[in-house]
């Protein structure tokens, strides 16, 4: 705002009023474009965070590097979420209250965008969110947009290659045990879980979840076993994913095919804790150096990335969310950039109508916010020896058995005769 001198002084100049006017236009043009949002540095979930950063950080250089957008050079304002979802509603006022950011997108997981959506709700928000399993299946907003090949109904199209894998064994199992932790993401999977055992025909002989501070979880895998299912299928975020697989070694666990939706073992420190106790596992991927050729664009971000996550010792492969992250500030620069502003409503309405180039490909949005298609890999891994992460870098490790068009390879079954 023009303070009343300087008003004062313009209205004695004809014409200065207009030459005032361009002035401050031009000053706000200078002014940063502020984007906001919490991120898990701390936490159970902070490897993921601290990697999600580093990668959207890449961007902003990036950005700034070719002059900003809209002329505008990009600064980002965060805080750290925790990974506790009490702690996010306080967050993302104070980002918009005090802060006065421009634009806000997600931290890193379901259980922290959750809690965010009735803010952006209530303000009418452009909302870019990462890695959320099925949020919006609560909420219905026009203005939610996921970053994660889940597809148009997530919480099916999350598990549907572990079930369509399973379903490919003959004969044809005819039972199936379900476990997770008592949280947002295990909840959402186990969900879609249900709908495939229900259209394939599995019997459920074990459908309980277990408290996210669980520390042994060999009682859980034996009484899954003394159930006798042919499938298991697993949702757990890191700490419970290694839990679950080593209590599944310790056990002996007999059974046809084992995993699914264990977070985790995408990221080199779970991939080289757990090592060869992976062989054998079938779990989601979202890349693997077997099907690198199919996405060369991603090996400039990656370059970037491994660099940096070397010296800030976080995951040093960065296959998983890194591009990801990437690719959610992609979508929302080109929609800004299009729409030549930051109304909200400008924004929603052009990424629902448009497909957007990014480092994970070409992305478009359904009517929920979600991908317009699926591109869930579900893999098998084999092979692994030791506990070194250079192993994981070259192709070999990860056999991926859908979708169609990346599959490298068969199931190998049962589960527990494929431990190498």
């Amino acid at each position: 705002m023009l303070g009343n001198s300087v008003l004062s002084t313009l209205r004695r100049v004809p014409g200065a009023l207009f030459i005032g006017l361009a002035l401050t236009g031009a000053a706000l043009a200078q002014q940063p474009l502020k984007i906001g949002f919490g991120m898990s540095l701390t936490g159970p979930l902070a490897g993921n965070g601290k990697a999600a950063l580093i990668a959207m950080e890449i961007w902003r250089d990036d950005v700034n590097a070719k002059g900003g957008i809209l002329g505008r050079k990009v600064e980002f304002v965060y805080y750290d979420d925790q990974t506790s979802p009490a702690t996010v509603p306080s967050i993302y006022t104070k980002l918009l209250d005090v802060d006065k950011v421009d634009l806000v997108v997600s931290g890193y997981g379901t259980n922290v965008i959750a809690p965010a959506m009735p803010i952006v709700m209530q303000r009418n928000l452009t909302f870019m969110t990462l890695f959320g399993l099925n949020v919006n299946s609560k909420f219905n907003y026009d203005r939610y947009f996921q970053i994660m090949p889940a597809g148009p109904n997530p919480a099916v199209g999350w598990s549907q290659g572990f079930f369509d894998a399973a379903m490919s064994m003959n004969p044809k199992p005819k039972t199936v045990a379900l476990v997770g932790a008592d949280a947002e993401y295990p909840a959402m999977a186990l969900e879609g879980a249900r709908e495939h055992a229900k259209k394939t025909g599995l019997k459920i002989v074990y459908d309980k979840t277990y408290p996210p501070n669980t520390v042994d979880y060999s009682p859980i895998v034996r009484a899954i076993q003394a159930a006798n299912p042919e499938v298991v299928f697993v949702a757990s975020y890191p700490p419970d994913s290694a839990g679950m697989v080593r209590a599944a070694n310790e056990v002996g666990l007999k059974t046809r095919i084992f995993g699914g939706g264990l977070v985790g073992p995408q990221f080199a420190a779970l991939k080289t804790q757990l090592g060869p106790l992976l062989n054998g596992v079938v779990n989601y991927e979202f890349y693997v150096p077997d099907v690198g050729s199919r996405f060369p664009f991603l090996e400039q971000f990656l370059a970037k990335y491994q660099a940096r996550a070397v010296v800030e010792k976080v995951d040093p492969l960065g296959f998983y969310l890194p591009p990801y992250a990437y690719a959610m500030m992609q979508v929302l620069e080109q929609a800004i950039t299009a729409t030549k502003g930051l109304d909200q409503a400008k924004l929603a309405e052009y990424i629902h109508t448009n497909t957007f180039d990014t480092y994970v490909g070409k992305v478009g949005f359904a009517k929920n916010g979600e991908w317009a298609a699926p591109r869930v890999m579900m893999t098998q891994y084999h092979g692994i020896t030791g506990n070194d992460v250079e192993q994981f870098k070259k192709p070999g490790r990860l056999t991926v058995l859908s979708p169609k068009e990346y599959r490298t390879g068969d199931l190998k079954a049962p589960y527990h005769e494929n431990k190498k």
